[in-house]
């Protein structure tokens, strides 16, 4: 799942880096509308289009970039998704919130109140994390990411955590070590 400026594109380098050897894949293009799509209702449309192209069943390994790690925890601990994910991948996500969303008015930018420290959707989903106990979770992010500030806020409550050794928030999906750590992740058995 992208990030909330990004399209599927930004997944061209990982896939890249993955060849032929992780499929098959899909990545949707959600409309999230410069943060005033709801995270839940992202999350719902990202149920959609894992039901439309694997079933209701067939286990899945699920990974989000930015704001798209938060909508993939969203549909996994709210909508079922625990069911069927066996991974959960988060790179550079605020699952604890971050200082870059505060300012924005909420009735404008539901999407970006979301992450916003202590916001209601952070608050229930890190309220229960009952939902998470049967998916293996991994967080990666980047130490001095600008985007997720401070960085370690982009981990997950539960799970490894991975730092990447990169400057900024696009280069968790384009720096070539970044990449590396990414892959053997998404091709560990």
């Amino acid at each position: 799942m992208h990030g909330l400026l990004d399209s599927p594109k930004v997944f061209n380098a990982l896939k890249h880096q993955l060849g032929e050897q992780r499929q098959p894949l899909l990545i949707p293009d959600l409309p999230l509308r410069l943060g005033l799509t709801p995270v839940p209702e992202a999350a719902e449309l990202l149920g959609s289009h894992i039901e439309a192209a694997f079933g209701l069943e067939q286990p899945i390994d699920l990974l989000g970039f930015s704001i798209g790690g938060v909508i993939a925890r969203t549909w996994i601990q709210l909508l079922g998704g625990h069911q069927r994910t066996r991974r959960f991948i988060s790179v550079g996500s605020p699952q604890q919130g971050t200082l870059t969303a505060q300012p924005w008015p909420g009735r404008l930018l539901a999407g970006i109140a979301d992450l916003k420290w202590g916001s209601p959707l952070l608050e229930q989903l890190n309220g229960n994390l009952d939902t998470l106990a049967g998916v293996e979770c991994c967080s990666f992010y980047s130490a001095i990411d600008l985007a997720v500030l401070p960085g370690w806020r982009a981990v997950l409550p539960v799970g490894r955590t991975q730092v990447l050794p990169v400057w900024a928030h696009p280069q968790l999906l384009r720096a070539p070590q970044s990449l590396q750590l990414l892959a053997a992740e998404l091709l560990r058995p």
